[in-house]
């Protein structure tokens, strides 16, 4: 939490918070008193009439999330989106995104980078590999804890088994760990130890192989 995000929590007309449970005890410790409403992944796409409605009406409204970012693999675009197209100013206050310290902790290269966010859970999961194969670039992926061992044993499938990854779990948070190595070194270490809370796998992107072309002439032929 920022200065400036305890200060505006307590000025907007209302906060709309992913699960109110978990933000009221955060309201709660910075004595925060502003009026919640709920605003999630199944109910967003009813709300956001309302909810521009009332901001053309004066309104000011704060949008937070259980963890990380909202509209980063959480409830926020659509209400972004409705917010731009209506011309009502939207203003983002930088704060925690566990992409980005997984990336810098990875010691992996972070000039170029592709955000994958969570993987299709069914249809166009094998499509997707197929892509990601090619993909050059460092990969970032969200990977539920329960699904992590399938899904560091897809990887060595689709990427090889010797695939440069990190594994990061409970970044910013008291029991925080970055597992690194090979994908098959990283999958060998959470068959033994169980994966738990929030996980971002950062994964090298495919080798870039150069050719250089032999010339049709020898080192002696082209000197004559």
């Amino acid at each position: 939490m920022t200065f400036r995000a305890i200060r505006i929590l307590k000025e907007v007309d209302l906060i709309l918070a992913e699960d109110t449970r978990t933000s009221g005890k955060l309201l709660k410790h910075f004595e925060i008193g502003t009026h919640m409403h709920s605003h999630h992944m199944h109910n967003e796409h009813k709300t956001v009439e309302n909810l521009i409605s009332r901001m053309k009406a004066g309104e000011t409204i704060a949008l937070i999330s259980d963890a990380g970012t909202p509209a980063i693999s959480d409830p926020g675009f659509l209400l972004t989106r409705a917010c731009v197209e209506n011309g009502i100013t939207v203003e983002c206050l930088p704060g925690a995104t566990a992409f980005v310290p997984a990336l810098v902790n990875s010691g992996l290269p972070n000039d170029k980078f592709v955000f994958e966010g969570f993987l299709p859970e069914k249809k166009g999961r094998q499509t997707r590999y197929l892509e990601l194969a090619e993909e050059t670039r460092t990969m970032i992926l969200y990977v539920s804890p329960h699904k992590l061992v399938k899904t560091l044993a897809e990887f060595i499938t689709y990427f090889g088994e010797d695939r440069p990854i990190c594994v990061s779990r409970e970044l910013s948070k008291l029991h925080e760990e970055n597992v690194r190595g090979t994908t098959r070194e990283v999958l060998t270490h959470f068959e033994k130890t169980a994966p738990r809370g929030e996980i971002v796998v950062v994964v090298g992107g495919k080798p870039i192989v150069k050719e250089v072309k032999k010339s049709k002439f020898s080192k002696d032929e082209d000197q004559e």
